[in-house]
């Protein structure tokens, strides 16, 4: 049977999501799609298949997911389809025909994500889906020492949940930076790797909370990679400021990875 593979690039907002992944009893970005392409095919199911799982709460702007479809539709007509019949908390924004052999999950090379923080002494409406707020003083300086401790290739096991279900948790951090807003009091953080642990970056983004702060210093970073615990790093930041920004596919667009 003749199947015709589409790669789209996703954005959504998480909000009110339990997450990308399909569950049988809650509201999810895979199951809002399936449904959608399930009337497209005349009741065939039709299986997404994403480039990350994002969590309960969390964002993307760059998700790239992809679907065999029974038959052809033209791909205009194929993004107005979803886009009409899927939640305006999604939007597919481009659209292609791929190669039967292309995985959306397996063939990414890196990731980019960021996380907002609203470090207004009062929450701000206006942030409050899209960054978690956080009202103490932050000092910018040891914060960036200690995105420092986190480049390169580490063993993140101190960062990643103990629920998570790999089978090394060795990754690559080839970008850690921050952004402030001082007018609006808006920190913005950008990681970019070859891949990411189940909650790797909410853990690492609530132990720099602890080091802006002054909870805890810079310093601290190293030891807690060394200590391979997931009890000697921060609590998990909230999931409203996290957001997928891109998925790379070659390696040579990766922003800060060695040539």
């Amino acid at each position: 049977m003749t199947t015709y593979r589409y790669k789209a690039l996703i954005t959504y907002d998480g909000t009110d999501f339990a997450g990308f992944q399909i569950q049988s009893n809650a509201r999810t970005i895979q199951g809002e799609l399936e449904a959608s392409l399930k009337k497209l095919a005349k009741g065939e199911k039709i299986r997404i298949h994403g480039a990350g799982r994002t969590d309960a709460g969390v964002h993307a702007r760059g998700q790239v997911v992809h679907f065999d479809f029974p038959f052809f539709i033209e791909l205009e007509g194929m993004q107005k389809a979803l886009n009409a019949m899927t939640s305006s908390e999604i939007a597919v924004t481009h659209i292609e025909l791929t190669d039967k052999d292309f995985h959306s999950r397996f063939q990414a090379k890196g990731k980019m994500y960021r996380y907002t923080v609203d470090n207004n002494r009062f929450r701000d409406p206006f942030l409050r889906r899209f960054a978690s707020h956080h009202r103490y003083p932050m000092a910018v300086e040891p914060v960036e020492e200690a995105l420092q401790h986190l480049l390169g290739t580490h063993d993140f096991t101190s960062f990643a949940s103990t629920h998570g279900e790999t089978s090394h948790n060795t990754r690559t951090i080839y970008q850690a930076s921050v952004e402030v807003n001082e007018a609006e009091n808006k920190w913005v953080f950008t990681f970019i790797g070859n891949g990411f642990l189940y909650n790797m970056i909410r853990i690492i983004m609530g132990t720099l909370l602890e080091v802006a702060d002054g909870r805890r210093p810079a310093s601290d970073i190293p030891v807690i990679l060394e200590a391979k615990d997931r009890e000697a790093a921060g609590k998990t930041a909230a999931p409203e400021g996290l957001c997928m920004e891109r998925v790379y596919y070659d390696e040579e667009d990766i922003p800060g990875r060695q040539k």
